[in-house]
């Protein structure tokens, strides 16, 4: 390999600040990992964006180079499951947050963190997908672990248009739910529809504020983005034996509920942690995503940037004007 590589490192500076750019490093200063990767594709998650402005303590070392998502070709492997030239994606775990991470022309990563492209997927469609694919159809296969069939009634989707809502509705639709899109922008409705949502719930025409411990019985499932006030009024308006995934906290990481959802209707709450999860479940999710959950709309989903372009993305992220997946394209 080259003798230094362009990497978005993430350091904190005397005062406490935390201070990104482009850097120009020697292979020694990554990280220990049994697969060397050339890095061709890595994306934009609102925690990429937490971590490299400093809005949220995301970073658990600094240094670090960002980004908790890539895909690319095996430059050198240590491991016999991985050679010269193998098309490999690696998300989560400790990457671009305590590991050195997508963000660089290449990256070294343990070969349990490393996964197989599977056949059916390209590289740039595996980061199109990214955290945020993986985590929607692992929520999909936990509830459908849970009894969800799509007759037993309509699912709801929260933060709809992010990347985790656009693809659990894409997904889900395209198995035969009836999917409602809950989204605070009602100028995204033609894109949910597009995606296969049959209806559009503004969270504006919810009264959060005066949600009872049980509501009227709606939702036979729920994938839940935000947290706080959303996930409450979700157990609330439950049918019976319904089943909520639990994915992110946008909105707010405090949940305020009552036990009623849980003893008087049988409703699961179903914790989705998509970081840590290991083998043989992440494969087969991977393998899913390339297969039966194939989302049908990644081209409408995903936008690319160039490398160069990354820094100036972060602010729309942490300000909520992104919607769908933002794939950053190393070779552009």
């Amino acid at each position: 390999m080259a003798d230094s590589f362009k990497a978005f490192l993430i350091e904190q500076g005397a005062d406490k600040s935390v201070q990104a750019g482009f850097q120009t490093l020697a292979p020694s200063a990554l990280d220990a990992g049994e697969v060397l990767i050339r890095v061709r594709y890595s994306s934009i998650n609102y925690k990429d964006a937490l971590a490299a402005t400093g809005k949220g303590k995301i970073i658990r070392r600094f240094p670090c180079i960002g980004g908790i998502d890539l895909s690319g070709e095996v430059i050198d492997s240590a491991d016999p499951r991985f050679a010269p030239g193998d098309p490999v994606i690696a998300t989560s775990f400790d990457i671009g947050v305590a590991h050195h991470g997508g963000y660089a022309e290449v990256a070294r990563i343990p070969a349990q963190w490393v996964v197989a492209l599977p056949e059916g997927l390209s590289l740039f469609e595996a980061m199109a997908l990214g955290t945020a694919g993986f985590t929607a159809a692992l929520g999909v296969l936990r509830m459908e672990d849970n009894g969800l069939k799509p007759d037993n009634g309509p699912v709801v989707v929260s933060g709809a248009t992010g990347g985790v809502g656009s693809l659990a509705i894409d997904m889900l639709a395209a198995a035969g739910y009836a999917v409602t899109a809950l989204t605070g922008k009602a100028d995204e409705a033609d894109y949910l529809h597009r995606l296969g949502a049959r209806d559009i719930l503004l969270r504006q025409s919810i009264d959060l504020d005066a949600v009872r411990p049980l509501e009227g019985a709606r939702w036979a499932g729920a994938v839940d983005n935000v947290g706080g006030a959303v996930l409450h009024w979700m157990l609330a308006s439950m049918q019976q034996a319904g089943t909520v995934a639990s994915i992110g906290n946008a909105a707010s990481v405090d949940l305020h509920t009552s036990v009623f959802p849980f003893i008087l209707r049988g409703v699961s709450l179903l914790g989705i942690d998509s970081g840590y999860i290991g083998f043989p479940t992440r494969q087969q999710v991977w393998s899913r995503l390339a297969t039966d959950l194939r989302p049908r709309h990644l081209g409408e989903v995903a936008q690319r940037i160039a490398f160069d372009a990354l820094p100036a993305a972060f602010d729309d992220f942490i300000a909520g004007r992104i919607r769908g997946r933002t794939v950053v394209c190393m070779d552009a």
